[in-house]
């Protein structure tokens, strides 16, 4: 499974409005690093974010080490808002 799936996976089973869940990725400068953009409703942030900012860490770690696993590219994941 590729970093952008697992990471839209994750993601649509944390918030309560599927449908505003956008997750896309793009290249980076660097041919070693991939970034991932997650965008949910507005409502839907502090479940994406958590406390703290704990879930979303969780995320990064959890598509991390599937990356690592997988294509040992270094992922960088961004949530923001519609």
């Amino acid at each position: 499974m590729d970093t952008r799936t697992l990471t839209e996976k994750i993601v649509l089973n944390l918030v309560t409005n599927q449908e505003a869940v956008s997750v896309k990725e793009f290249p980076s400068d660097d041919e070693n690093t991939t970034v991932i953009e997650v965008l949910v409703a507005e409502e839907d942030m502090g479940r994406v974010i958590g406390k703290s900012g704990k879930t979303a860490a969780a995320i990064r770690t959890l598509v991390q080490a599937s990356s690592a696993l997988h294509d040992n590219k270094y992922v960088k994941i961004n949530f923001d808002k519609f």
